[in-house]
């Protein structure tokens, strides 16, 4: 059975759920008809090859942006700048399609639902796809979040924005997670 509306807002997966759809743009997170809209973390463009970016000018002091000057670069393979607003940072990964991100949103699952990411499509009908990660019962932490970009043209993702669709489903036999992932600290986590 898939746990929605009233039933999910009882269940509280989500630490400070939204109790209704928000819009931003085009774009929705929160609760939504049939599951939950998780919001991504980082600022994320991803540049198809013949792109140019502009490169803000690192403060060699810091670790911080320096924002009065920009470097054009042309790219000659797809790349992708991910921007973390609460570091400041930005990294580019030249020569590939595939990053991590993490949702805001934090999860204390109930022993008794298992959660399914999918994809919105919003972001799909553009050439980005975001792994169906699976959120096991008793699972805690940040979600960290693996997107492909399949497009031609640049998607710009804000952060803040919705990024993927969580669909709960109530288990017959509740069951706690006990593994690796457990308590996912609020940022990107590599495979172990």
């Amino acid at each position: 059975m898939i746990v929605n509306g009233v039933g999910l807002l009882r269940e509280k997966p989500i630490i400070g759920m939204l109790d209704s759809k928000h819009t931003v743009g085009t774009i929705t997170h929160g609760l939504t008809e049939g599951g939950y809209d998780i919001r991504i973390k980082q600022g994320i463009d991803f540049y198809p090859a013949g792109s140019y970016v502009y490169i803000p000018v690192r403060d060699e002091s810091s670790d911080s942006i320096n924002k009065i000057g920009f470097t054009r670069t042309l790219l000659s393979e797809p790349s992708i700048v991910v921007t973390d607003p609460e570091k400041g940072s930005y990294d580019i990964a030249k020569g590939t399609r595939f990053t991590l991100a993490s949702a805001i949103e934090e999860f204390d699952m109930p022993n008794n639902l298992l959660g399914i990411v999918h994809d919105k499509s919003s972001w799909a009908r553009k050439g980005l796809s975001v792994f169906n990660t699976v959120i096991e019962p008793g699972w805690k932490g940040f979600l960290t979040l693996e997107l492909v970009f399949h497009g031609n043209e640049r998607v710009s993702i804000q952060h803040g924005s919705g990024i993927a669709q969580v669909i709960f489903h109530q288990l017959e036999n509740p069951s706690t997670y006990n593994g690796k992932y457990q308590n996912q600290p609020n940022e990107p986590v590599r495979a172990k």
